[in-house]
C-alpha cells in the first residue's frame, strides 16, 4: 500500500555541485547547488535554481556568468560548507582551501580541486516561488585528464561524483554502473 506524504520532491539523488560566481569588480563566491541539471543538448544548456536571498544571487544576476564545478566524493565536506556558510560572514575560498583557476571564457574562477568545471553564460532567468532558475549555455568544459578515457568521456567511477537527496537531506555516492544507454534494446 502506498501512503500519500504530500507534495514533496523525492527525486533522488540529484546532482550536488558548487557554482562559482563573481561580480564586475572580481569579488567571487562559492555556492552549493542541488537544484540543477542538464536541460538541452544543442546548444548544451544547464540550469540551476537559486534563492534570491543567497549572497551569490546578485553576482549571478550582475554578470550573467558562472562556473559549475563538479566535486568528487572526497570534497563532500567542502561542498556542504559552501551551502551552509554565508559569504556575508565567511570567505568560502579560505574556509574550504579551494584554489582559484582562471576560466577560459567567463570572468569567474573555476575550482582547481574539482575534476570537472563547466563555464556557463546565463541566457534566461525565470522567477518562480522560492527559487529563480538560471538557464545557461555551457561555453566550455574542462576536465582533469586523469578522469578522461581515450574518447574524452569522463570516467565516473574514478571521478566519484555524489548526489543529494532532498527528502532526507543526505549526500549519497552513486554506487556502481548497472547498465548503459541502449543496452535494453540488445536484450531483445
Amino acid at each position: 500500500m502506498k501512503k500519500n506524504i504530500g507534495a514533496h520532491a523525492v527525486m533522488a539523488p540529484i546532482p550536488a555541485f558548487i557554482a562559482t560566481c563573481a561580480d564586475k569588480q572580481g569579488n567571487s563566491n562559492l555556492i552549493t547547488i542541488s537544484y540543477g541539471g542538464i536541460i538541452n543538448a544543442n546548444p548544451v544548456m544547464v540550469y540551476m535554481s537559486v534563492r534570491d536571498t543567497r549572497a551569490s544571487y546578485p553576482m549571478l544576476k550582475e554578470t550573467g556568468e558562472f562556473v559549475i564545478n563538479i566535486p568528487g566524493e572526497n570534497l563532500t565536506k567542502e561542498t556542504d560548507i559552501c551551502g551552509i556558510r554565508s559569504a556575508r560572514n565567511f570567505d568560502k575560498w579560505e574556509l574550504t582551501g579551494f584554489t582559484k583557476v582562471d576560466a577560459s571564457i567567463v570572468n569567474v574562477p573555476m575550482i582547481k580541486e574539482c575534476p570537472v568545471n563547466m563555464e556557463c553564460v546565463t541566457r534566461h532567468i525565470i522567477k518562480l516561488g522560492s527559487h529563480d532558475i538560471f538557464l545557461a549555455e555551457v561555453v566550455a568544459t574542462h576536465v582533469d585528464e586523469e578522469f578522461l578515457d581515450e574518447k574524452d568521456k569522463v570516467i565516473i567511477e574514478k571521478m566519484r561524483p555524489f548526489g543529494f537527496c532532498y527528502n532526507s537531506q543526505d549526500y549519497w555516492t552513486l554506487g556502481e554502473k548497472i547498465g548503459h544507454y541502449g543496452w535494453a534494446n540488445k536484450a531483445d
